[in-house]
């Protein structure tokens, strides 16, 4: 009976995988795939870990130095606010997917707080190093409510994370 009860197991999980388009096979069959001679022709949705250090390089002095494991780790704080995906929602903050070279609240579909949207300049590193210092003391009255991070090398970290995350790559 335990013989048949693993039989209909093993028979769920292959149509489940099936059902995802993908077929059980072995480890051996696994790596066979891995190691094959074809190229993959189909894009890749994340940025390689090459492709981020280079657009960490494209950043000025000191961003460039960025440490994109502690930049992660710090952004888990914005996390409950903010994504970074393409395309992704909006939540109590914007966006982030394109924030360097965009202006202040000009991502279109978001409520910005008034004294937000008043300001002129575009999303850069300096900027965003300022903002990240202290949001209400850079714009007050804005409807942030982080309290910004007070290590300059979390800023720089941050700042770096968002650039590779957030920036269209090849």
């Amino acid at each position: 009976m335990r013989h048949l009860g693993l039989m209909f197991a093993a028979a769920a999980t292959a149509a489940a995988l099936a059902g995802c388009g993908k077929s059980p096979t072995s480890p051996a069959a696994n790596q066979a795939q891995t190691n094959s001679s074809q190229p993959s022709t189909a894009p890749s949705a994340e940025p390689t870990d090459q492709e981020k250090a280079a657009l960490v390089a494209t950043l000025p002095a000191p961003y460039n130095t960025g440490d994109l494991a502690n930049g992660e780790a710090k952004f888990a704080l914005c996390k409950s606010c903010h994504t970074l995906t393409p395309d992704g929602a909006d939540m109590t903050g914007p966006n982030l997917s394109g924030i360097f070279g965009r202006k202040a609240a000009g991502k279109p579909g978001y409520n910005y707080s008034d004294a937000l949207k008043a300001q002129s300049f575009t999303w850069d590193p300096q900027h965003l190093d300022t903002w990240l210092t202290d949001p209400k003391a850079m714009v007050p009255n804005t409807k942030m409510t982080f309290v910004g991070f007070k290590d300059p090398k979390d800023r720089i970290d941050v700042i770096a994370y968002l650039k590779a995350e957030t920036s269209p790559h090849p």
